[in-house]
């Protein structure tokens, strides 16, 4: 069966995205002659081209800061089948045993559930708090600021565009489920009033950082990915650690591993992990 018989897997709404992680066997690599390695590194670097000529398909590369990982990649499309195929061909891409997995997490873009919806931002913001009148000019203007404000953020969730900014964090998290702390036994109303509030903690680094939440419930160990990209460490430092006082943080997160990588020129990235 050709790839072209084999049915997409593309969500209703939404991409696939894999964050990929891998160390590189410098024992293997030093096997290699220097034209072996020139061909090596020329198959990478067709390779990250032809995905990232992809409809619709984003890959960030960037070098790992600490010894977790050497080579990471951010992989976002819309078909798994896509996706699988282009992780397997990454895998192999220096050769095979050089790029050894350190670490993977697959996850989707997704919508927020809490967030507001048009019929809640004016009974309650419009009518309720503004006092506008239904129908008036004003209400009808503002109506349709929010509707383009809306727009946007629904875009940026599920169909993002990331900037070439050079520092990238990406970690898992979950929502605890113990006793008295278990965020789905909280009702809907208490959940969203204590999203909101950490949602006002992110929007206070807009322009410094830039983050994208990905669902990963059933995909993967945890329930979301969260991607940080920032031009200044100090900035990914501050907005973890002031939302770790937000009480969503403090009494119902849970965390995987921290990965801090640079987005780097390919030639760069080779230097960098002396390939």
């Amino acid at each position: 069966m050709s790839n072209s018989e084999i049915a997409p897997i593309v969500p209703r709404e939404g991409w696939h995205v894999l964050h990929l992680f891998y160390h590189v066997d410098h024992g293997q690599w030093s096997l290699l002659g220097e034209d072996e390695k020139r061909q090596a590194k020329t198959q990478l670097t067709e390779l990250v081209h032809e995905i990232r000529a992809t409809p619709d398909t984003h890959l960030l590369v960037f070098s790992i800061a600490t010894p977790k990982a050497d080579i990471g990649f951010m992989l976002l499309t819309p078909d798994l089948q896509v996706a699988n195929m282009y992780e397997k061909q990454l895998a192999l891409s220096l050769g095979t045993d050089i790029l050894t997995p350190a670490y993977s997490y697959l996850s989707q873009t997704e919508r927020s559930e809490y967030t507001t919806s048009r019929e809640q931002y004016a009974e309650e913001t419009l009518v309720g708090e503004r006092g506008l009148k239904e129908g008036s000019e004003e209400y009808e203007s503002a109506l349709k600021e929010f509707d383009d404000r809306m727009e946007h953020y629904l875009k940026h969730r599920l169909y993002p565009v990331l900037p070439d900014w050079p520092v990238i964090c990406f970690y898992p998290m979950s929502k605890r489920r113990s006793g008295a702390d278990n965020w789905y036994s909280l009702p809907y109303e208490e959940r969203k009033r204590l999203m909101l509030g950490h949602a006002r903690t992110g929007r206070a680094y807009s322009g410094r950082i830039l983050q994208l939440i990905t669902g990963s419930t059933g995909l993967d160990e945890y329930e979301w990915g969260v991607t940080l990209l920032a031009k200044d460490t100090i900035d990914v430092k501050s907005i973890v650690y002031e939302m770790r006082f937000d009480e969503v943080s403090a009494r119902f997160g849970e965390f995987g591993d921290f990965y801090i990588g640079l987005q780097l020129p390919l030639d760069v990235l080779f230097r960098r992990v002396c390939l």
